[in-house]
């Protein structure tokens, strides 16, 4: 009987633990060092999740009603895309940064948050092999423009 006790509290103790941590996006460490080279110097980026698996990329930052500043989510591609973002279901304005095989930043758009379909896409002007989207007006804030490089590491893997 005091084994059952002991079980059970251990295991609400367990639940309780992993209550309030943010989701999983598709990388076990869910953490990316990002440095964008741009004509002010280097920006280094590190309160970046990471969205490599298409589930990560769907949901995005979908539901999330703050974005720490300098935040925000990575999404990461095997091989060059054109497809657009949405904001569905999205709650902040977001800015989002494409870049190319070459590393270079192709468009950087303003998105707004919708709740309600029909939402509209954002799409970049080219083939892309990842994205990053931040709050609103992040990009300018730190210097980045588009012909800025990007490169990156995953951290923990």
């Amino acid at each position: 009987m005091h084994r059952t006790a002991l079980l059970a509290v251990l295991l609400v103790a367990l639940a309780a633990c992993g209550a309030d941590e943010q989701p999983s996006h598709g990388f076990a460490g869910n953490r990316i060092l990002v440095r964008i080279q741009t004509d002010g110097g280097v920006v280094e980026l590190t309160d970046l999740e990471v969205a490599r698996t298409p589930e990560a990329r769907a949901r995005g930052l979908m539901g999330r009603t703050t974005l720490a500043d300098g935040g925000g989510m990575v999404f990461l591609f095997d091989s060059p895309s054109a497809g657009a973002f949405w904001m569905k279901d999205t709650l902040i304005a977001l800015s989002i940064a494409f870049w190319d095989e070459d590393g270079r930043i192709i468009d950087i758009l303003d998105m707004r948050p919708c709740r309600a379909d029909p939402c509209p896409l954002y799409g970049a002007s080219g083939p892309y092999v990842g994205a990053i989207e931040m709050n609103r007006g992040a990009f300018d804030t730190l210097g980045v423009e588009v012909g800025d490089t990007i490169e990156y590491r995953l951290l923990g893997e």
